[in-house]
């Protein structure tokens, strides 16, 4: 301090050479600075604002088969106008941590405030900026749910959340000291003991408002609190997708389809635990149960387009239904085509080939038009095809073929099985 107001003074001797000397202009120097430290005095209504912050300084569990230390965060919130304070140990800092510690926080509280106040990190401010802060989705869905909203601090202010700055400060002294020397091996267990200091801590006299932080809360902020809703918040994941050629888009690995007219549209996917939800335009346009099996397809019927969902009704059983209704030749050529195939699907557009020849030619046509196939051995659409075209299904069938094996005729001259024995 001393090297720079001396350089300082020489400075201004240099511009001013009979200005005052070194010892008069510190002390100017000094009142000057004094009347540039001038904070203003925030005034906090009851039920108005949380602050929350994690703590810079971290407690530790350690993992009973290594003996490894691992570190873990120290979540904080304060209520404004009471200085009521919420502690708890997580795993990290990111989404589902910070959201789950909010919920918590609330339901400890036992109301949530119009306004939750937080520094700009990754899990709370999307986008970092002084005027206007982009607040992470689902933060903000998070506070809507609850009736409230998230406004972010300055970047570097600190003042802006003097009230959290100062709640971690407290927690580091009465709960982070405290359990220094112990050792838990779970978040459960050391999250445990924080809840019994934090309700002695809530509990102690503060000695500028001569009253506790539980008395405080009594009587300010929890009647202020709005009440909490009916059903939890469910943490929720945004990402973008671009609906593929098959009109399914692609979530951690997984494919789902939504309406084929959207055939490489970019949109929005909404991710639940047990949900996922691809928006379009701010409209929800399909809804499928989240699965985590990777490489696979969860596909609605109603997403298909006609001619691909009449491509997946098809099936053995349904084909050779639909060929009965023709005929019996026709069903037993179906069925025949469908078994000498190594796998049924390879002989599905041979089937249907021949059972849209019936539109051509008229059922009893091709009801014959089988037939000779079956008797001729042949196993594809193109023989009763090849039938059709030639007017061979109108050639009656040989009389050995037609009706079946005759009895041998009787004659002197052929032997009977007598003879060989």
């Amino acid at each position: 301090m001393g090297v720079t107001l001396e350089l300082l003074h020489l400075e201004y001797i240099e511009r001013q050479p009979s200005g005052y000397g070194y010892t008069q202009f510190c002390e100017y120097y000094r009142q000057w600075l004094g009347r540039r430290g001038v904070s203003m005095r925030q005034v906090h209504l009851a039920g108005q604002k949380t602050f929350v912050d994690y703590s810079d300084k971290r407690p530790c569990i350690w993992d009973q088969k290594t003996g490894e230390q691992i570190d873990v965060e120290l979540f904080v919130g304060v209520l404004g106008a009471s200085n009521y304070t919420f502690v708890e140990a997580t795993r990290t800092q990111r989404g589902p941590d910070w959201i789950a510690s909010h919920t918590r926080m609330v339901a400890y509280f036992g109301g949530a405030t119009e306004a939750y106040v937080c520094d700009q990190l990754r899990s709370g401010v999307t986008m970092p900026c002084r005027y206007e802060p982009g607040v992470q989705r689902t933060y903000e869905e998070w506070a809507t749910h609850h009736g409230a909203v998230v406004l972010p601090a300055r970047g570097g202010h600190p003042k802006d959340k003097a009230k959290v700055e100062g709640g971690v400060l407290i927690a580091q002294r009465w709960i982070l000291a405290r359990v220094r020397n112990e050792r838990h091996f779970s978040l459960e267990s050391l999250n445990d003991r924080i809840a019994e200091l934090l309700e002695d801590l809530n509990a102690r006299l503060m000695r500028l408002y001569r009253a506790s932080r539980l008395e405080m809360y009594e009587r300010l902020d929890r009647p202020a609190l709005i009440p909490l809703p009916d059903t939890v918040f469910t943490f929720v994941e945004w990402g973008r997708a671009k609906v593929n050629v098959d009109y399914h888009v692609e979530v951690d690995g997984h494919y789902y389809s939504v309406c084929y007219q959207h055939l490489g549209v970019e949109v929005e996917v909404r991710l639940t635990a047990s949900t996922v939800e691809v928006i379009l335009d701010g409209q929800r346009i399909a809804s499928h149960a989240r699965s985590f099996q990777r490489g696979r397809h969860t596909t609605v019927a109603d997403h298909m387009p006609v001619a691909h969902r009449k491509h997946m009704e098809w099936s053995p059983s349904r084909l050779a239904n639909w060929a009965g209704g023709i005929g019996p030749q026709t069903r037993a050529l179906v069925e025949a085509i469908l078994s000498d195939r190594p796998h049924p699907e390879q002989g599905y557009r041979s089937c249907l080939g021949i059972l849209r020849l019936a539109k051509r030619y008229g059922e009893a046509r091709l009801e014959a038009a089988c037939a000779r196939a079956l008797t001729a051995g042949a196993r594809s659409y193109r023989h009763v095809d090849s039938i059709l075209k030639h007017g061979l299904d109108r050639v009656p069938l040989p009389l050995a073929q037609s009706e079946g094996p005759s009895a041998a005729p009787s004659h002197e001259n052929v032997r009977g099985p007598g003879y060989y024995n």
